[in-house]
């Protein structure tokens, strides 16, 4: 009896860890910004590097790239072409990330960067494009919060 309770409890806090929480709006200076996958493989495909915007994307991850710096990197594709594929970062500091191996539903919501080329010391990413500051922002009028939902379990607001 006491191993079933036990076992119980451990389940009952495993799920809150994951718990699937109300996906919030995708901010934009102020506006609600919706899932535009055509406007960020538009930008990746036409812009110069280092252009940066808003991006909030919804696709499937095809890779996860290993991690050297305690952030997770995804590829995910967003569009229907071979090259249709955006790298997503995100830092761990900001929450734990389920398990999101290739077939996983995932959406993010960050700051874009046209990235095919090196920036200052960093390389290119290896998708050309990336998204990163998925996460909370301390100070929404400095920068907004971004996110990521993967199978839809949200992250990034711790």
């Amino acid at each position: 009896m006491k191993l079933l309770i036990l076992q119980t409890v451990i389940i009952f806090i495993s799920s809150l860890t994951f718990a699937q929480a109300q996906i919030p709006d995708c901010m934009a200076r102020g506006k609600v910004m919706p899932i535009d996958n055509a406007t960020v493989l538009k930008w990746k495909h036409t812009s110069a590097n280092q252009f940066r915007s808003r991006g909030h994307i919804l696709g499937t991850v095809v890779r996860v790239y290993p991690d050297h710096t305690g952030h997770h990197h995804y590829e995910v594709q967003i569009g229907s072409t071979a090259n249709d594929y955006v790298e997503v970062i995100y830092n761990e500091e900001f929450g734990i990330v389920p398990q999101a191996s290739p077939g996983a539903k995932f959406e993010a919501c960050g700051d874009y960067i046209t990235a095919n080329k090196s920036i200052g010391r960093g390389p290119p990413s290896p998708d050309g494009a990336l998204i990163h500051w998925v996460h909370r922002s301390n100070d929404v009028v400095a920068h907004d919060s971004g996110y990521i939902v993967v199978n839809g379990i949200l992250c990034g607001q711790k």
